[in-house]
């Protein structure tokens, strides 16, 4: 319930004499026990004076929101020169003056218009002035006072946010802080107690609590786990008056949150874990997947797993699924259930971020133990190396064993086993095997000199599973054998001088073998035995796989004997022993003095750029192809032309010439006159005819003959209706051309049909007066009567 209370302000002027004024008390509540009394005068601002209560008689109170019907009563001005005659004016100004605050210009009483509120101004300032009616001059200097707005508790507290969010971390100590709500107050806090604000907590005990004066929020219970409850919404109060009856009041809402501490240890939820792992399982394959529950969050609940201990330590490993915080049991060597057919491994987890502070809750990890069953499976056989290496010497019969292969099921079963030879790693079918004990013969000779390795590859399979089945590479090295003799390094063609001395040495001899020799080769070289005692030449062996040849006799004569072919006995040192007679081809030449060759034979000297006969007959051939190549253009070129009109003289048959004449263009004056066609009798006989016979798609038809000097367009309208109204025409688009000759023509008939029926001879001498275009047709019919009168 709001009291209101009203302070009336009395300005009274009286006689110039020493007025007294009673001061309001300090309290605000309640009214003055005496009556205000202000004496205005000329001298009033001297004789106002302070009393002991410091009071300050300028100032004045207005209680706001005042709910009365009539204007709320200010104070009364009244100044010592007013005689009651109504001479005097009393004029108002400053802040709400005339529209606020209203003044009686008659008795000096000033009232308040409207509701007023502090909240929207507190304090206004006025000056009051008597002034002489009938003069308009004042009577009194102008004085000032001010109207202070008194504050009644009309505003509830407000808080800077409707909702605040905050969040701690859980477990937490009580008293820790949380966050500061703020809540204000518009009333005047100089003013009793409608500005002190007390804050208290409506919603959220036991859990949290708020400090009256600051509005602070903290823990009030311990330990308060997240995993329990991790969301709490606490109503705050805040009330004025200092929380005192009738005080008003405003709330806001915090939304506090738990946030996650690690202070929960990982847990698997059972202690044995069973899985099945067929021993056919590729490595890194994963087994199985287990799981630790972990009541944390975020990095908190992260888990590391690891083997500690178990028979199967080395054959098995661990990994974890950041995703899903799971551990994926791997295979690390390769499983086999005729060897162990049963692990067990002891898998712990542990939490990679743990908090020092909850370590006495206990050890933050778990272990379980882990069965895996290794399953028997049907395994492809399994051979006794990874990979075979074989020698052969290259000289062994077909049909020899060069190794042998094993490989056998590991199963229990332990079934038979069948071998095969890969033909894609030997396409040749040099090797074959026998398929029941893996043993390996040639099927073809070998020639270490023509591949010395090969790479084969060996297929072991199961008789009843041939689906199971298994690979293995064998390598064959072909061992060398003195199979090849030895020949000359290079091919020798040198020369002798004809001024040459005895014992002069013309040429070096060198070798090699194909052979491969451990030792070295060892060449000894001699001349074949049918050249030995005759030869001009001798052949000297260096000891060092090489060999001279030198000159037996002075001079040699090139017109007797051009070319010498020296047989030359090449053999190794190897067991069995291999030669071959190599040719040695010297040539007679002519040199000067200090032995530099200047020409061989007769045949040096008629081909002194060095052109062999090869060469030569070569050019030949390119030439002789080149002109036959001319000589059949040409030919082709004439069967293109024209074959005469009339092959034979005594032909009569029609002969059709196309000339493929063009008009002359714009600039012809002889081409085709159309005023002919619309008057035939107006034919100039002097000009000459171009005729040019059409070609038609369909074999014509009998048309009526047109009347003499008809129009033009008469006879293209009886021709186009002959045309649509022809049953025999086309079903499909056409295009029929009338060609108008007229009534006839000066050279009548040409046909030479016609003339073949007639008794008498015709003379086609009238076609030379036709022009140089009909000069062909005159020389052939003008040939026929020359033959005939002959």
């Amino acid at each position: 319930m709001r009291t209101y209370h009203c302070f009336w302000l009395l300005f009274w002027a009286g006689q110039p004499h020493q007025s007294f004024l009673t001061p309001l008390s300090r309290r605000t509540s309640g009214f003055p026990e005496k009556e205000k009394v202000l004496v205005l005068s000329g001298n009033s601002r001297r004789d106002l004076h302070r009393s002991k209560r410091s009071w300050m008689w300028n100032q004045f109170f207005l209680l706001e929101e005042y709910t009365g019907t009539d204007y709320q009563y200010v104070g009364k001005l009244h100044s010592d020169q007013d005689k009651g005659d109504g001479s005097l004016k009393y004029i108002l100004s400053g802040d709400g003056a005339g529209d606020l605050f209203i003044i009686n210009e008659n008795t000096g009483d000033i009232q308040a218009t409207k509701r007023l509120d502090r909240e929207e101004k507190p304090v206004y300032i006025l000056r009051a002035q008597a002034i002489n009616r009938r003069t308009g001059r004042p009577v009194e200097p102008e004085s000032e006072f001010i109207i202070k707005i008194h504050d009644i508790n009309d505003n509830e507290p407000m808080f800077t946010k409707d909702v605040y969010n905050a969040s701690i971390p859980e477990m937490s100590d009580v008293g820790t802080f949380v966050v500061q709500v703020t809540a204000t107050d518009a009333d005047d806090p100089t003013y009793g107690n409608s500005a002190k604000v007390v804050y208290s907590i409506l919603q959220g005990q036991p859990y949290f609590s708020v400090e009256s004066e600051t509005g602070i929020i903290k823990t009030a219970l311990l330990n308060m786990d997240r995993e329990n409850r991790e969301q709490y919404q606490v109503v705050i109060q805040a009330k004025d008056m200092g929380g005192q009856m009738g005080g008003l009041s405003g709330t806001t809402t915090v939304n506090i949150t738990l946030t996650d501490v690690n202070d929960n240890p990982p847990r698997f939820p059972q202690s044995t874990y069973q899985f099945r792992a067929p021993e056919s399982m590729p490595l890194d394959s994963p087994v199985g997947r287990i799981r630790a529950n972990d009541a944390d969050v975020d990095e908190n609940a992260e888990i590391e797993y690891s083997i500690t201990e178990g028979d199967g330590y080395d054959m098995f490993g661990i990994t974890t699924d950041k995703d899903t915080q799971e551990g994926i049991i791997t295979v690390k060597k390769a499983l086999d259930f005729e060897n162990k057919n049963l692990y067990i491994l002891k898998v712990e987890a542990t939490n990679t971020h743990v908090d020092p502070r909850f370590l006495y809750l206990g050890p933050f990890k778990d272990s379980a133990t882990v069965r895996i069953q290794v399953e028997d499976v049907d395994e492809p056989p399994v051979f006794s190396r990874p990979a075979y290496i074989m020698e052969v010497k290259e000289d062994v019969p077909i049909d020899s064993v060069i190794g042998t292969v094993t490989a056998q099921d590991p199963d229990a079963a332990k079934n038979p086993v069948k071998y095969s030879v890969d033909r894609h790693t030997d396409m040749d079918r040099v090797f074959n095997i026998n398929s029941g004990n893996g043993s390996i013969f040639t099927s073809k000779p070998l020639d270490r000199e023509t591949l010395l390795w090969h790479n084969i590859t060996v297929i072991a399979a199961e008789i009843n599973n041939p689906k199971q089945s298994s690979r293995v590479p064998v390598f064959i090295k072909v061992l060398d054998v003195n199979d090849n003799a030895p020949e000359f390094a290079m091919f020798y063609e040198t020369f002798v001088c004809e001024n040459a001395k005895a014992e002069q040495l013309i040429q070096t001899l060198s070798a090699v073998d194909k052979d491969d020799s451990y030792s070295g080769h060892q060449f000894s070289f001699s001349l074949a035995p049918e050249a030995a005692s005759s030869s001009n030449f001798t052949l000297q062996d260096n000891r060092d796989n090489t060999a001279g040849i030198f000159t037996r006799k002075t001079r040699y004569n090139r017109h007797e004997m051009s070319t010498y072919f020296l047989p030359v006995v090449i053999s190794d040192n190897d067991h069995p022993i291999q030669s071959s007679t190599e040719t040695v081809t010297i040539r007679v030449c002519a040199c000067d003095h200090r032995g530099k060759m200047l020409s061989c034979n007769a045949e040096a000297l008629i081909h002194p750029t060095g052109l062999s006969t090869g060469a030569l007959i070569a050019i030949l051939l390119c030439i002789i192809i080149l002109l036959v190549t001319v000589v059949l253009f040409a030919a082709l070129r004439r069967q293109r032309k024209k074959e005469p009109l009339i092959i034979s003289k005594e032909d009569i048959r029609d002969n059709i010439v196309s000339y493929n004449d063009e008009g002359g263009g714009e600039e012809d004056t002889q081409a085709f006159d159309i005023g002919t066609l619309r008057n035939p009798e107006a034919i100039d006989d002097n000009k000459l005819r171009r005729d040019i016979v059409p070609e038609t798609l369909f074999m014509p038809r009998r048309t009526a003959t047109a009347r003499d000097n008809t129009d033009v367009r008469d006879f293209i309208n009886q021709r186009l209706k002959e045309n649509d109204t022809d049953p025999a025409a086309p079903p499909y688009d056409s295009l029929a051309t009338y060609a108008y000759e007229g009534n006839g023509s000066v050279a009548e008939s040409l046909s030479s049909l016609e003339s073949v029926t007639t008794d008498g001879d015709q003379d086609y001498d009238y076609l030379s007066d036709w022009g140089p275009r009909f000069k062909k047709l005159a020389d052939m019919y003008g040939a026929m009567d020359s033959d005939k009168d002959s």
